[in-house]
């Protein structure tokens, strides 16, 4: 790894107690720094706070003493997720004192090829597809690491110069990475998300657009370029902009035509024999192929990767098949956008579950797809009543409730045939009735299981 001397002998706070808390801390040890590591919860595990101890970091939990503002740090590397409002952020702001998230440590200390992946959908995807591509296609090694639930300076502590890093960046981390330069970057889409935290959909544009801000003509920014908005938002960046298409609106990246799919005028594949499914994977596909082509991977490489992934955990992911239905997790597909692309990646008549935390908005855009793609609607959680209206709207005939999205598979079932696609795509959060999506889609995977005595198909 890059041999870091900055934060030699500086007295840092690592806020957050999270998987890149933990490891900024201990790396930040190593590059010489003072460490304090804060969590406003005391963790259920002693193990964690001893391990901290063990490496010589003082640590203090149970709450966030805004009077730490005072102790004469140099640097505050926060959990991505925290808010500026939080007080003992905002004192550390009203101070003038750097205020850095762990992506911004990782990008300091990895000295190879770095390839960094943001958007609004489809970064989980995008990324793995990415660093598939060059672990297929290039001689050394390639690894993914960020948002994806692996540390980014966990994985680039351990990488040379000669390897690949395909790093998957929220919005929040780019807002404390204001150093982070990648040779080719990625903006997927952007939709408007996260405005509870950023407060507008521009706060919310130019953090994304933090991926690219220190790119030179001589990096490459890959652009959804589906939309004249983001066509618009692409001539905010010094970098090459290469543009991918599945509208056929431009060829001088990657693009789908006439169902077939492209590099800069050379036909890569069929579009059909992509094994993920619905049209924003092949989005998806075009962005990692862009990448992969300016990382030198060849087509043969691509090609297997396309036809042999079956779907990042959660994400629109095949389950498995029995008696002639199919199973779908997506409890990624915790917003409507999600939930209208998943449904357009179905001929086949769909058995939709969806539900979850009330967030205040309802869900007239989704009547459309219902009335295309929806079979049989079943509802649950918080916002139940509002995603029935819905099914109402669109003249679903078979909407019905139930407790949970482990309850409603079983009732799923009753209402199947063969030729059906059983699809949880909830639309919504889930805190109203699981810590994370990742817990209620491995519990909806859990029931399928139980109900068809067969494991999960990988």
């Amino acid at each position: 790894m890059n041999q870091v001397t900055k934060y030699q002998n500086k007295k840092v706070l690592v806020m957050g107690f999270g998987i890149s808390g933990i490891n900024a801390a201990h790396l930040l040890v190593k590059l010489g720094a003072k460490v304090v590591a804060n969590d406003q919860k005391t963790p259920k595990d002693p193990a964690v706070v001893k391990d901290l101890e063990q490496d010589g970091i003082k640590v203090i939990t149970g709450s966030n003493p805004v009077s730490l503002a005072d102790d004469g740090f140099d640097y505050l590397v926060k959990n991505p997720g925290i808010p500026y409002g939080v007080p003992l952020v905002a004192a550390f702001v009203k101070k003038g004192i750097p205020i850095i998230t762990e992506a911004e440590l990782g990008y300091e200390i990895f000295p190879g090829h770095l390839i960094s992946v943001t958007g609004s959908n489809g970064k989980t995807t995008t990324t793995t597809l990415i660093q598939r591509m060059c672990a297929e296609g290039l001689p050394h090694e390639s690894k993914y690491a960020g948002n994806i639930g692996v540390s980014f300076s966990k994985v680039a502590a351990t990488m040379s110069a000669d390897d690949t890093l395909v790093t998957e960046l929220s919005s929040f981390q780019l807002l404390g990475a204001p150093e982070i330069h990648p040779h080719i970057a990625v903006i997927t889409n952007i939709f408007s998300n996260h405005l509870d935290y950023h407060k507008t959909r521009e706060n919310y544009i130019n953090a994304k657009l933090n991926i690219t801000r220190n790119q030179t003509k001589d990096d490459y920014l890959i652009m959804n370029w589906d939309r004249d908005e983001w066509q618009q938002i692409a001539k905010r960046t010094n970098a090459t902009v290469i543009p991918f298409s599945r509208q056929d609106r431009s060829e001088k990246g990657a693009y789908e035509k006439d169902g077939n799919i492209y590099w800069q005028g050379e036909k890569i594949m069929a579009a059909s024999d992509i094994r993920l499914i619905g049209p924003q994977n092949v989005e998806n596909a075009l962005a990692a192929i862009a990448a992969a082509k300016l990382s030198g991977v060849d087509n043969q490489a691509i090609v297997k990767v396309l036809t042999t992934f079956g779907g990042v955990r959660h994400r629109l992911q095949y389950v498995m098949e029995y008696k002639g239905r199919r199973f779908y997790n997506d409890s990624k597909s915790t917003d409507i956008e999600a939930t209208e692309v998943a449904l357009q990646g179905f001929d086949a008549p769909v058995i939709l579950l969806a539900g979850g935390l009330d967030r205040g908005y309802t869900f007239e855009r989704l009547v459309p797809y219902f009335k295309k793609h929806v079979k049989a609607l079943i509802v649950f959680g918080q916002c139940k009543d509002k995603m029935k209206d819905a099914g109402k709207q669109a003249g679903l005939s078979t909407i019905i409730e139930s407790e949970n999205a482990i309850t409603a598979v079983p009732e799923a079932w009753k209402l199947s045939e063969p030729g059906d696609v059983i699809l949880l795509s909830p639309a919504n959060a889930s805190w109203d009735q699981f810590p994370s999506f990742e817990v209620r889609g491995d519990k909806f995977i859990a029931a399928v299981e139980k109900l068809t005595g067969q494991k999960e198909q990988k």
